[in-house]
């Protein structure tokens, strides 16, 4: 049985594609501080620029320095 139309279907991407594809398409930046693909500098200065822009991150998960 479907559940859907035909056409309406098809897969769900995973959030690295969607940042991959915001960030081609839109120039927009998701960034997960504990991403472990960054250095210490590049994090930091991640986390310095949402400091910067949105104000210090409240409540949330802890992210090891």
């Amino acid at each position: 049985m479907r559940f859907a139309p035909k056409g309406y279907g098809g897969r769900r991407r995973n959030p690295d594609e969607v940042k991959r594809d915001g960030w081609r398409e839109q120039r927009v930046l998701a960034v997960a501080l504990d991403d472990h693909r960054l250095t210490w500098p590049e994090r930091e200065l991640v986390r310095q620029l949402g400091e910067k822009l949105y104000g210090p991150a409240t409540g949330g998960r802890e992210v090891q320095r």
